[in-house]
């Protein structure tokens, strides 16, 4: 049954690669491999039971929450322009050094993107201003492509990222955190995920010397450097971005500045959106338009994130109710490096094939991550690096929606972007993942 199993997850992953809807996939793969386990296997883990998993996930109450507001939030300071100003505030000193153009672009986009975390979203938001910017600057389209692609996987430490919730809520049932705060996974996933943008925009920058593709390799003139320079910035709306954030670090448990209970991510998230509908209503914006836009965001959240991860929970159960947990589990135990490399490698390939890891991160650390105490690692550490790994494979894939949406604004081919992003982001997995089980 274990080899039955392994077709399926096989058979799955390619469904999801050749862009099936993940969702459904995942559900009907999970339920097909839990009916197989009760039938055939007597397996506790009935067809009832796979379901009850999705269920739960759908009305969890330490993650559903977390991600509506996040992309609420997002969703409102998109409307508002506030993310506009904070992209031009942190755009406009670059072009005093233009050594560091490049390289600061991928850093001030993974910013970005841990305030914005949807990778399609900031690549939007982010590429529509910053890419002009940059070939403003002289650079080369494709490189400007590529610098701001490369920034998009910043999400891995956001507090609305489905996977640091996930891995709160494992690392807390089995009891090796205090409280299932996402702020405790975040902040160990931090430097090494810091180490990991800066030594791909480093790899980035030294490409686009060698490829002569970065400040000055453009002579034509164009007009945009004309429309950047007379933007004018309001620092309050840069600012707002960047206050939710602000509030969960100083509020989390290591730093202690403000309650921890009373500062969740949901209240730090609906602070941010209620000083967005002001700077709207100042604006003269109509503040029921802002709200429907919060709405709208929280809804898009449930529909694409909240549902992917129960349809993942249902897949894992099915897993386990085949036996094919078990037998992952019993392969990868007593070998450390075996699990370390599965962490990294799964689900940063399914990210690199099917532009987006969600569904083989979600699946991996659903099924193996509350194991990791048999492979003498932490919760944390197993599935941060599985999350981190999926987010970075993301941004080296040829098909995924942020590199479509940047390749269209900046008028190339998206295979040339993602072959610039490439190495930057092999050298980035490796670095984090290494850093993970070195220094967390």
């Amino acid at each position: 049954m274990i080899w039955i199993g392994l077709a399926i997850v096989l058979v799955t992953f390619w469904l999801i690669y050749k862009n099936y809807e993940a969702r459904l996939v995942l559900t009907l793969s999970g339920v097909l491999m839990a009916l197989i386990g009760q039938v055939a296997l007597g397996s506790p883990t009935t067809v009832g039971a796979a379901v009850d998993a999705f269920v739960k996930q759908l009305v969890n109450g330490g993650l559903v929450p977390v991600i509506v507001t996040v992309m609420g939030f997002g969703a409102v300071m998109t409307y508002t322009k506030c993310s506009d100003h904070l992209v031009n505030a942190l755009v406009r000193p670059l072009t005093h050094v233009p050594a560091i153009v490049v390289p600061g672009a991928a850093i001030i986009t993974w910013v970005l993107n841990i305030v914005l975390p949807s990778a399609a979203g900031v690549a939007a938001a982010v590429g529509v201003l910053l890419i002009p910017a940059l070939i403003a600057l002289k650079v080369r389209p494709v490189m400007a492509a590529a610098a701001v692609f490369l920034g998009t996987w910043g999400s891995v430490i956001s507090p609305g990222l489905m996977f640091n919730p996930q891995i709160a809520s494992i690392a807390y049932k089995a009891g090796e955190i205090p409280t299932a705060d996402s702020m405790i996974v975040i902040l160990q996933e931090a430097l090494p995920a810091a180490l990991g943008i800066l030594i791909a925009a480093l790899v980035l920058a030294a490409i686009s010397m060698m490829l002569k593709e970065g400040v000055g390799s453009v002579k034509e003139e164009t007009e945009t450097d004309r429309e950047m320079a007379n933007f004018k910035i309001n620092p309050i709306m840069a600012i707002i971005p960047v206050i939710p954030l602000f509030l969960l670090v100083v509020a989390s448990k290591q730093v202690g500045w403000l309650d921890t209970k009373t500062f969740s991510v949901p209240v730090c998230m609906l602070i941010g959106t209620a000083l967005g509908m002001v700077v709207g209503l100042v604006h003269k914006q109509d503040v029921g338009e802002t709200s429907k836009r919060f709405c709208k965001g929280a809804g898009d959240g449930f529909n694409n994130v909240v549902i992917l991860i129960a349809a993942a929970a249902l897949f894992a159960a099915g897993m386990k109710s085949i036996g094919l947990t078990g037998a992952l589990v019993d392969a990868m135990r007593g070998s450390q490096s075996v699990a370390m490399i599965s962490a990294a490698v799964g689900p940063f390939l399914m990210a690199v094939v099917s532009g987006s890891g969600n569904a083989a991160a979600l699946a991996f650390n659903e099924a193996i991550t509350p194991h990791a105490a048999d492979f003498g690692m932490t919760i944390v550490q197993l599935g941060a690096v599985a999350q981190i790994a999926a987010g970075i494979g993301r941004t080296m894939s040829p098909v995924a929606g942020g590199v479509i949406i940047l390749a269209g604004i900046a008028g190339v081919n998206p295979m040339q972007v993602v072959k610039r992003t490439a190495l930057p982001c092999v050298a980035a997995v490796i670095v984090t993942t290494i850093a993970m089980f070195t220094l967390v």
